[in-house]
């Protein structure tokens, strides 16, 4: 039951994202919850592989590459997901950052764990 509420939150926190940023549209409610499975197969499978080839460039930005990997995962699930659309690299960023967040603060909210 947690992987349901986990997937709600995760689909609202893209819907913020859309609300918030102006290069992020989603269609309806039923592709963000396409566009919140997709992106959490992504982030499991696809960033680690991402994350381990950019190791350098990562250490020498202090991390802050990190940041660039989320906008290019977030980016590449746009593709793949009908009805969710990012328009540029920078709303791609600031939808991973503002995404990432909104869940976050969403989970604590409501994940009794």
């Amino acid at each position: 039951m947690s992987w349901l509420l986990s997937l709600l939150l995760n689909s609202a926190a893209l819907l913020v994202a859309d609300y918030f940023i102006s290069s992020i549209e989603i269609s309806g409610i039923v592709s963000a919850l396409i566009a919140a499975v997709v992106l959490g197969f992504v982030n499991t499978f696809l960033r680690p592989v991402l994350l381990f080839l950019t190791f350098p460039i990562t250490v020498f930005t202090l991390g802050f590459f990190i940041l660039v990997v989320n906008a290019i995962t977030f980016a590449f699930v746009s593709w793949f997901v009908p009805g969710f659309n990012v328009y540029s690299f920078t709303g791609a960023f600031m939808g991973a950052l503002l995404t990432g967040l909104v869940s976050w603060v969403l989970n604590l909210i409501f994940n009794d764990r």
